[in-house]
């Protein structure tokens, strides 16, 4: 039931920055307008990225063996393995701003980076650059920024430092997502291999026209996602921000 009166929160849909103020029923319900899922609901109470699914079969399987063995121990590191599997592999359904210059983060983690870049690989001429450093804790599920046609995808095998390390965004492993939006406008989005991830997954297909919030890939077992955006993009996070992918505001197109 909506509340009446003056009604003042910190929205979870964005940074700390932004403070909505609401003095009417209808104002509350602009607000909610305003945000979208951007795919199908998920099936299920606990939703599973599918790129888990072999996984988990093959920690569940090895866990039923020891089991019927008898092996107490390795039966029940095998439960923990397999829980723990499960817990990395989900993919919460996520609620999206539906504002048309939002950048909404690519990435659950935390922002070890937040600025402007002179010269990158990734993006022509100078740009502000985000990265956001996702440990074994985190949804790993990676989502688009920004709407836009992807222009090009870039795969560069590499090394595997800990992502945390400003060395990890070129030499890791990593791939490139390059997009333009229907307002002409570039963004870069890499998926980097940190210290455990050994595996980058990519969705996109050049060509592909992608909404805002949309999954697009997966990182596995820590790793971290870099945005390059137009340097005249106005930036609402800082370095130490916690961010939520396709919730949290990173930034707001011109």
């Amino acid at each position: 039931m909506w509340a009446s009166g003056f009604f003042t929160r910190r929205s979870v849909l964005a940074d700390s920055l932004y403070v909505y103020q609401f003095q009417t029923n209808e104002h509350v319900r602009s607000f909610v307008d305003k945000s979208s899922w951007p795919e199908a609901l998920g099936k299920g109470v606990f939703p599973i990225a599918r790129a888990g699914y072999s996984v988990i079969l093959a920690a569940g399987f090895a866990t039923l063996i020891f089991a019927l063995l008898g092996f107490v121990i390795p039966s029940l590191a095998g439960l923990i393995v397999t829980l723990f599997v499960c817990f990395f592999f989900r993919d919460p359904d996520r609620i999206v701003p539906d504002l048309p210059d939002a950048i909404v983060s690519p990435a659950d983690g935390r922002v070890i980076k937040a600025g402007p870049e002179e010269n990158s690989d990734f993006f022509d001429g100078p740009c502000l650059k985000i990265s956001i450093f996702m440990s074994v804790f985190n949804v790993h599920v990676n989502r688009v920024p920004h709407e836009g046609t992807v222009k090009k995808i870039s795969y560069h095998p590499g090394a595997f430092f800990s992502a945390n390390l400003d060395k990890a965004s070129k030499r890791n492993e990593h791939n490139a997502v390059f997009l333009e939006t229907s307002e002409g406008k570039s963004i870069g989005v890499v998926q980097i291999a940190g210290l455990i991830a050994r595996r980058i997954i990519c969705y996109a297909q050049k060509g592909d026209t992608l909404s805002c919030g949309q999954r697009f890939g997966l990182i596995c077992f820590g790793s971290r996602v870099d945005v390059y955006l137009p340097a005249d993009t106005r930036l609402h996070v800082v370095i130490g921000d916690r961010v939520k992918a396709g919730t949290s505001l990173l930034g707001s197109l011109p």
